[in-house]
């Protein structure tokens, strides 16, 4: 649903202010960032706001006890009121207006204490009764922000912070699925789905390009999944996207907007973007105008195409919906006079009370408490017993904390893919894993030889790392230098031709390289390998010189 106040924004050109958070981090880039080259340095600038569908994780459905599974066989989940059978009447899901209010708490909402429903009416064949539960005109809750980081990638150079506006999230009814077969030339409704509960969440238009806003609904998605209120399984449905996309010059009224439907997945959403602004671009620049339109995706051509023009103003004909009342919420602290103890009515205090760490506050605090980077922060928040066992590892006290970081999401995960086990079932512990960190800070044993004892206590239970440093007898071996002297002063002895392509000056890097692994499987322990390499090239500038 467009609501009318993303109407006005985007016909009138009125621009919400943008809020910034004070991170220290490389400022937000500019939203100038199309066209500008000699020809064209004013450029564009594109704007784009999101309407997220979430699907509500809950047993039953919004309005009726049929089952919250939809992944049956069609038509198996429906019940009469589902299918608009006359003389059903809906019933309130408890369950999906707790998921409500904790999901507008999560994202800064005010949530208002009395919310009424609205019967939306439009005719398709998978919406049996001609109209669409929802809330029109007093929506659950209002003026929301949502706080989120973008990444550095190859489109972004520099990670920042973003804020954007939510101008409401309400409840309503999903409809059913039509199935087309092109073959038969028929039309087949499933209407598992129908009736399903979504928190419909409208943002304000304040996304600059296709990373924002993948960024954003990244986190979306990780604060719906901690407050367990949405599957957020895209490719089921379970949390669909729709953007609108518009390009303007800078410091003129925003542009006629293009409205891309149900994006379901992230990538999707940045490619369709990316697209949306592009072509919209090429138009103007051509001299064209932007239609008024909805577009899908297509994910394998990577583009936009058209489905139907927006022109025509389509009259849903809002009415109130008779047969549900006003909703009404309470916000008193437990014990308080006014404190209402009826187990039917939901108290906003209590969920504002257990409201878990949000994404975005356990980064800053991560980066605050620890000194990781940003991008070290997000794969943390990404993956709870990545962080969990983070978190367990600085009770030990680390000098330096990103070399942890740097140990456990890079090295760590790489091994554990190759063993294709999960951190828990390796025999690596928090402790152990400090331990090299403090090695490697301290320079005590190079960074192969740290690979290589880290593997095996993932693969093998070690009291600590040190007991397996000290059975390895890799301190006194792998650093002595007379004992890597003689090695390469075998080396070279034997390998004539090698050294003959050194001082031509044919490939002095490859042989170096080459030079170093015959030495190191000249000897059966484990080698400092760039201390290895240091010496032959040491070894080689002496022999240079003699010979001269």
């Amino acid at each position: 649903m467009i609501l009318a106040s993303v109407r006005k924004v985007v016909r009138h050109g009125t621009r919400f202010p943008t809020r910034h958070q004070s991170t220290g981090l490389a400022p937000r880039p500019s939203r100038l960032r199309y066209g500008q080259n000699q020809s064209d340095p004013r450029g564009w600038e594109s704007v784009i706001g999101l309407e997220v569908h979430a699907q509500i994780l809950a047993l039953s459905k919004l309005f009726s006890a049929g089952s919250g599974r939809t992944l049956g066989s069609a038509n198996s989940q429906v019940t009469l009121f589902d299918a608009s059978i006359p003389g059903t009447l809906p019933v309130i899901n408890r369950r999906c207006v707790e998921a409500a209010v904790q999901t507008a708490l999560a994202l800064q909402c005010r949530i208002n204490p009395v919310s009424t429903f609205d019967r939306k009416h439009y005719f398709y064949a998978d919406l049996p009764t001609g109209y669409q539960i929802t809330q029109q005109r007093k929506a659950l809750a209002v003026q929301g922000q949502m706080d989120f980081s973008v990444l550095r990638s190859e489109n972004v150079p520099h990670s920042y912070y973003h804020s954007v506006g939510i101008t409401q999230l309400q409840l309503e009814q999903d409809s059913g699925k039509s199935l087309h077969d092109a073959v038969a030339g028929k039309s087949l409704i499933d209407l598992n789905r129908c009736g399903m509960g979504l928190m419909e969440i409208v943002f304000e238009p304040q996304l600059s390009d296709g990373e924002e806003a993948a960024a954003m609904i990244h986190d979306l998605i990780l604060i719906l999944k901690r407050l367990g209120t949405c599957s957020c399984k895209m490719e089921e449905g379970a949390l669909r996207v729709d953007a609108n996309i518009s390009v303007n010059r800078p410091g003129e009224p925003l542009g006629v907007r293009t409205e891309v439907k149900n994006l379901n997945s992230i990538r999707s959403l940045a490619n369709a973007i990316e697209f949306e602004v592009s072509r919209q671009i090429a138009v103007l620049e051509s001299g064209g105008i932007v239609e008024n339109e909805t577009r899908s995706f297509n994910f394998s051509a990577k583009q936009t195409l058209p489905m139907r023009d927006k022109e025509a103003k389509q009259d849903y004909r809002f009415l109130p919906e008779p047969n549900l009342p006003p909703l009404r919420l309470c916000d008193t602290p437990p014990g308080t006079p006014t404190d209402k103890t009826n187990p039917h009515i939901i108290n906003i205090h209590d969920y504002r009370e257990t409201l878990p760490e949000m994404p975005n506050v356990q980064r800053q605090r991560l980066m605050t408490e620890t000194g990781i980077s940003i991008e070290s922060a997000s794969q943390l928040v990404d993956q709870p017993n990545h962080l969990a066992f983070f978190e367990k590892a600085m009770t030990h006290k680390p000098q330096n904390p990103q070399i942890l970081v740097n140990l456990l999401q890079l090295s760590v995960v790489e091994m554990l893919n190759i063993l294709d086990i999960s951190l828990e079932q390796s025999h690596l512990s928090a402790g152990q894993l400090v331990e090299l960190a403090e090695i490697k800070h301290n320079d005590e044993l190079p960074h192969n030889i740290i690979l290589k004892a880290l593997k095996t206590l993932v693969e093998k239970h070690y009291p600590s790392a040190e007991s397996l440093i000290q059975e390895m007898d890799w301190r006194s071996t792998v650093r002595n230098v007379n004992l890597i002297q003689g090695l390469v002063t075998e080396a070279l002895r034997n390998e004539k031709k090698l050294v003959k392509r050194y001082f031509k000056g044919k490939d002095e890097q490859k042989v170096a390289v080459s030079l170093a692994k015959i030495v190191d499987k000249s000897y059966p322990g484990d080698l400092d390998m760039k201390l290895v390499t240091q010496v032959i090239r040491d070894s080689l500038k002496e022999m240079a010189t003699n010979t001269q």
